[in-house]
């Protein structure tokens, strides 16, 4: 089984770290441009449902073997079945909002989830929260106002998606710091797969493959767990080389990723209002990162 952790002696590589870390979040935006290519097509419960399958068949295969029961084995069940159910309403929540919106301003919405949770830091984790953090949120939902403004174009239900979408992603992030002191990070992840699976697979007798998929839509459909496993992975693995301070800030490249790939894909260019948000959205972030401890980064 995959070393999480370095080993006592192992030199860390600071660099390969945050390289690992930007090819995650690449994944990551990759996986929300084939929800929302596949999204339009066909019935979201559906393209949920083959995430997680795939996702879920290639975590047995790879740590099963090696772990046995420790793979479900987990000493707080119950916050570890909240955060996995956490996880599947950001999936149907996100992929609702990439119907509707642009990627890159999707994205940038859900990046509201980390300021929050520097303003439950306090009450829920009894963590200090400075003066400079807290100016930092305040302009960071600046940004987002500027991204979500009443004149701007974008939908107004896909809009509510996308904050559902970052409120789910504050729980997640809270209970992931809550269960770090005691449960395995892969346990966790695959209990995520498990309930996604179940849940969505519930769904499939009133959708299930209303129009058949193409050849291309169906090699997508496959790829989308496979790009949240090797994502998860790399994501996972980065903390090997370099430390979460380091990393924090590389965090809102994903914005960038969700950028190139919504012009590339679905030829979507943020206007400048937008693009003036996200920056704000991404600058204040990285102050966060740099005056203190960093939340948990935006995964799926």
């Amino acid at each position: 089984m995959l070393r999480l952790l370095p080993q006592a002696g192992t030199p860390r590589v600071p660099l390969r770290g945050m390289l690992v870390y930007a090819l995650a979040l690449l994944l990551f935006s990759g996986m929300d441009a084939v929800s929302k290519y596949l999204a339009l097509r066909h019935p979201v419960p559906q393209v949920a449902w083959m995430r997680y399958s795939v996702h879920l068949l290639l975590m047995t295969v790879i740590f099963a073997p090696a772990m046995g029961r420790g793979l479900v084995s987990t000493q707080r069940g119950g916050l570890v079945f909240a955060r996995a159910m956490c996880l599947v309403g950001i999936t149907l929540c996100m992929m609702f909002a990439l119907r509707r919106l642009p990627l890159a301003e999707a994205t940038s919405i859900l990046f509201v989830a980390p300021l929050l949770v520097v303003l439950l830091a306090r009450p829920v984790l009894q963590e200090r929260i400075g003066v400079v953090r807290w100016s930092a949120v305040l302009v960071g939902f600046c940004g987002v106002l500027l991204v979500v403004r009443p004149s701007g174009a974008l939908d107004g239900i896909g809009v509510a998606f996308a904050l559902v979408t970052a409120l789910s992603s504050t729980v997640y992030q809270l209970l992931t710091r809550i269960l770090s002191h005691t449960e395995n990070p892969v346990v966790m992840l695959y209990y995520s797969a498990l309930a996604g699976t179940i849940v969505f697979g519930l769904s499939l007798p009133w959708f299930w493959f209303d129009a058949m998929p193409s050849t291309l839509e169906a090699l997508l459909y496959c790829s989308l767990g496979l790009l949240g496993f090797v994502g998860h992975l790399c994501f996972t693995l980065a903390f090997r080389d370099a430390p979460a301070s380091l990393l924090a800030p590389v965090t809102y490249l994903q914005l960038v990723w969700a950028g190139l790939l919504g012009w590339l894909i679905f030829g979507q260019i943020p206007d400048g209002y937008t693009l003036f948000g996200m920056s704000i959205v991404a600058a204040s972030g990285v102050a966060v990162a740099i005056m203190g401890r960093q939340p948990e980064p935006v995964v799926k």
